[in-house]
């Protein structure tokens, strides 16, 4: 059992491309942490810096107190997990889980015992005389686990090994990976593109953008504070509602287009530095969770409530995604979802962002006793204590 410790490590590549920057991360004995983000942020080069597999450029890898930057993948005591399961089809499964073992030269009375535990906890005991072939991709992705637990290594790293099941699948063997890592104890490397996956598995998520770690934190204080925009937009499904806004002179107010949503005085106190953008610009972020059917709620809505044009109603049974649109701008992040392709973009922000049009959509979760349907005027009511604010220039959360 070992901490895992990365310290400014970077990867350049000859042609001068830079996947990985300066990245700081520290994975305690026994904790699950989760690589999060787009495709080509640089996840899979860091894990795969971490297993040896890649060279570092710059920067200190430590395995406990061990530096491992020049260390061969074999003597660094980690396991890998892979996206293909990467199994011998000829063996059987306990042929599978042992064969690591085997290289190590132990005998077969202690491969068998190692074998036989892993499977217990793994639920692969009746399978143990199987060929993969003769497996569904779950049970083949357990085998692949079994072949990593026996080694008892210090550090497991799993490279997207959910990516290739369905979906009903993917549910299940995310509870089941974490239940086993939980019951093993092992610093966990796990990289995923699945924002989902990551924050139901993670004990700790780092988000990363273009090689650059964005912010490292719980999954609930990923959704609840986001650092800056790409993480609001990255973390939640579906994605953050982001918009042009303009902060009132006085500054308890924020207009969105011809509408004005009251900042609650505590949201203010919260957020001292709203003070500096009265009669500015600033980029608001509403979830989804956080706006209501007006008609279903029985209390006072004065100043909280939004007026949209409804285009799409979802039913999912327990709930409604209410799509619709509300006049205004709405700021696009990298990562979330497209506003319109056929809208004109202007460059008023510069933060990476782009404001879309005068027509903003937005996604709202509702309750599915509601009446709001396509086509209709729906009046929405705001959770204004949850409002997020950003810096349009530096894509920052404007907190204390």
């Amino acid at each position: 059992m070992a901490t895992v410790t990365l310290q400014k490590l970077t990867k350049v590549y000859p042609n001068g491309t830079t996947a990985v920057s300066d990245l700081d991360l520290e994975v305690a004995d026994g904790e699950f942490m989760v690589l999060v983000g787009p495709s080509g942020c640089g996840k899979t080069t860091a894990l795969r810096m971490v297993a040896g597999l890649e060279k570092i450029t710059d920067g200190q890898l430590r395995i406990q107190n061990t530096v491992v930057n020049d260390l061969p993948p074999k003597d660094r005591d980690i396991a890998m997990v892979f996206q293909n399961y990467a199994l011998y089809p000829h063996m059987t499964v306990a042929e599978n889980i042992g064969f690591a073992l085997k290289l190590r030269r132990m005998s077969k009375q202690e491969i068998g015992r190692k074998v036989e535990a892993a499977a217990v906890v793994l639920g692969l005991r009746e399978h143990l005389e199987r060929k993969p072939a003769q497996l569904s991709g779950g049970q083949r992705q357990r085998v692949a686990m079994g072949r990593a637990i026996v080694r008892e290594p210090a550090a497991f790293l799993m490279d997207e090994p959910l990516s290739n099941l369905d979906a009903k699948l993917r549910v299940q063997m995310r509870a089941e990976i974490a239940e086993v890592q939980r019951r093993v104890g092992v610093a966990t490397f796990y990289v995923t593109h699945d924002q989902t996956e990551a924050m139901t598995m993670g004990h700790r998520v780092a988000v990363m953008r273009s090689g650059v770690l964005q912010q490292c934190d719980k999954p609930q204080t990923l959704y609840d504070d986001p650092d800056n925009l790409f993480v609001a937009a990255f973390i939640g499904s579906p994605s953050m509602n982001l918009y042009e806004g303009t902060v009132s002179p006085d500054g308890d107010g924020i207009r969105l287009g011809g509408q004005t949503l009251r900042i609650p005085a505590g949201v203010r106190q919260a957020r001292p530095r709203l003070g500096e953008f009265r009669d500015r610009k600033v980029v608001v972020g509403i979830r989804p969770d956080h706006l209501f059917d007006a008609a279903l709620q029985d209390r006072d809505l004065g100043g909280a409530t939004l007026e949209g044009e409804v285009s799409l109603v979802e039913a999912l049974g327990s709930e409604l995604m209410v799509h619709f649109q509300i006049e205004g701008a709405r700021v696009q992040s990298d990562d979330a979802e497209a506003a319109g392709e056929d809208v004109e973009e202007r460059s008023d922000f510069t933060s990476g962002e782009s404001v879309l049009g005068d027509q903003a959509t937005g996604i709202a979760r509702i309750e599915s006793s509601s009446q709001i349907r396509a086509g209709a005027t729906a009046r929405l009511a705001v959770d204004t204590e949850r409002l997020y604010f950003f810096d349009p220039a530096s894509g920052e959360a404007i907190r204390s």
